[in-house]
Order: structure tokens, then C-alpha cells, then sequence
């Protein structure tokens, strides 16, 4: 175990242990964990490239689903190189300032996706219980500034973080017990009072989390509360246009406050659920979000399977 010098109280780096007690089978199971990631980059860069050169797509909806997209590339890619160089290379060590830029990078840019989903929500809310305001109230411009809002809150939010962390003295050990730089798992190595990094922590989460699922929860009570009013194929074309939003609600936020509850309560540093949950959180909502858009948006679905046959028919000739 590698300690840092007890004259010496502040870390110059850190190691990332990876999956503890699978050290030994780590090489292999690199070659999914990058299967995965490079599904998740090109599905997400299918998205885009669709939604950008259909101009009957420029529509909030899909506005809002290419900066969903954009933002799953670069959470995903924040992690995922450093962890493959990791498992195949053995390159634990991760410099002190590399690991700050990794963690904000991390939550500010999560926290940047839990304000667009909200906006989703907000979008669907219009579109179903207001559809002759929507045109007028989620113009273009509008949506770009609810898009330059999300990147501002999310990054304001973190802004703190590299100072809570570099105000902390680290004269313990440097292992961290995950594959990449959490707040939570950072912090945990100081040898110092970290009240205020966990009390920073649960505004974090209770402002930006708790707050935005609240009002996406809020939004669909009154959707429902619409739709019931409809008629049943009304009511169909409604529910079909929210599945997809639901679905990526759901794939996002279920392994965040699981992630969060498992650091709240877990008392052992080298148990191996919470780095599993962690990978999960990173990786997984970045590979289903374009399989749930492009299985359940007919739009995007069709636009698919035109660039598919395009792109095979090409390649025939």
C-alpha cells in the first residue's frame, strides 16, 4: 500500500486501483468496458450527425437530445481512456492536478445533463399541455440559452471543488478505491476535518439532483394529469412521445443516488460495489440513451435505417 509521507501532508498523485480484488482479470475485462465505449461514442455521434442534417429535426426535442448526446460523449470519454490505460497498461497513477480537472470535469459535467433532461421534461410539458404556446415559447434561441444555462449552473456549481479539495491535507494513504477521481472517494483520504466538503456535497446534490428530478417528477404529474383528459389515441400519441425522456430520466438518475447513497452509508474502502455502480453510472446511461431514442423515436428510428441502407448500398457499389 502506498502511503504519503506523514512530513509531507499534501498529495502530489494519487493511484486508482480499478475493480479491487480483480486486478488479475482486469486486461480482459477492458475489451467489453471499450466495446461499450465505442458504441456509446458512435451512437451518440449517430444522434447528432442525424439530427443536424434533417432539418425537419431542428425541433426542441431533438435539440435538447443532441446536447443529452454530446454531453454522454464527453462524461463517458472523462473516464474511460484513463481507465482503459489502467487495466491494460497498469497506469494507476493519476497526478494531483490531472485528478482535480477529472473530478470537476465529472460532476460539472453531470450535473450539466441533469439540467437538460429537466428541460426535456420542461419541453414535453409545453408540447402536451400547452401545444399552441410551444412554438412561441421554446423558440431556437431559447433553447441555445437554456443550453448555455445548463453549462453555466454546471459548472458554477463545481466551481468550489478544487478548492475544498486542495485546502485539505492528504498525509494517509494515496490509493484511491475507484477507477477514476470521485469527490466522495478523495476526500475520504484526508487526514483532516471533511464537514465541510460533505456539507458542500449535499447542497451539490440537493440543488442540482434533488431539485431537478423533483420538477421533472412535478412536469409529468401535470402531463398526466393532461393526458387523462384525452383521447385514447391522443392519449397514445402523448405517452409516445415521453417514453424515450422517462427512459433516459431513469437510466440516469437510478444509478446516481444509488452511487451516492453506497458512498453515504458504505463503511469499507475496498468494497467492490461502489466502483461497479460507478463505472455504471458513467458508462451505462451513455450507451442506452440513443438505443432507447433510437428504438422508441420513430423520427430517429427511420433516419437510421436510411443512413444503414444508404451507407450498405454505397458500400455495394
Amino acid at each position: 500500500m502506498v502511503a504519503i509521507n506523514s512530513s509531507e501532508p499534501s498529495a502530489t498523485y494519487f493511484i486508482l486501483i480499478g475493480l479491487p480484488g480483480l486486478e488479475e482479470a482486469q486486461f480482459w475485462l477492458a475489451f467489453p468496458l471499450c466495446s461499450l465505449y465505442l458504441i456509446a461514442v458512435l451512437g451518440n455521434l449517430t444522434i447528432i450527425y442525424i439530427v443536424r442534417t434533417e432539418h425537419s429535426l431542428h425541433e426542441p426535442m431533438y435539440i435538447f437530445l443532441c446536447m443529452l448526446s454530446g454531453l454522454d460523449i464527453l462524461i463517458s470519454t472523462s473516464s474511460m481512456p484513463k481507465m482503459m490505460a489502467i487495466f491494460w497498461f497498469n497506469s494507476t497513477t493519476i497526478q494531483f492536478d490531472a485528478c482535480l480537472v477529472q473530478m470537476f470535469a465529472i460532476h460539472s459535467l453531470s450535473g450539466m445533463e441533469s439540467t437538460v433532461l429537466l428541460a426535456m421534461a420542461f419541453d414535453r410539458y409545453v408540447a402536451i399541455c400547452h401545444p399552441l404556446r410551444h412554438a412561441t415559447v421554446l423558440t431556437l434561441p431559447r433553447v441555445a440559452k437554456i443550453g448555455m444555462a445548463a453549462v453555466v449552473r454546471g459548472a458554477a456549481l463545481m466551481a468550489p471543488l478544487p478548492v475544498f479539495i486542495k485546502r485539505l491535507p492528504f498525509c494517509r494513504s494515496n490509493i484511491l478505491s475507484h477507477s477514476y477521481c470521485l469527490h466522495q472517494d478523495v476526500m475520504k483520504l484526508a487526514c483532516a476535518d471533511i464537514r465541510v466538503n460533505v456539507i458542500y456535497g449535499l447542497i451539490v446534490i440537493i440543488s442540482a439532483i434533488g431539485l431537478d428530478s423533483l420538477l421533472i417528477s412535478f412536469s409529468y404529474l401535470l402531463i398526466l394529469k393532461t393526458v387523462l383528459g384525452l383521447t385514447r389515441e391522443a392519449q397514445a400519441k402523448a405517452f409516445s412521445t415521453c417514453v424515450s425522456h422517462v427512459c433516459a430520466v431513469f437510466i440516469f438518475y437510478v444509478p446516481f443516488i444509488g452511487l451516492s447513497m453506497v458512498h453515504r452509508f458504505s463503511k469499507r474502502r475496498d468494497s467492490l460495489l461502489p466502483v461497479i455502480m460507478a463505472n455504471i453510472y458513467l458508462l451505462i446511461p451513455p450507451v442506452l440513451n440513443p438505443i432507447v431514442y433510437g428504438v422508441k423515436t420513430k423520427e430517429i428510428r427511420q433516419r437510421i435505417l436510411r443512413l444503414f441502407l444508404t451507407t450498405t448500398h454505397s458500400s455495394d457499389h
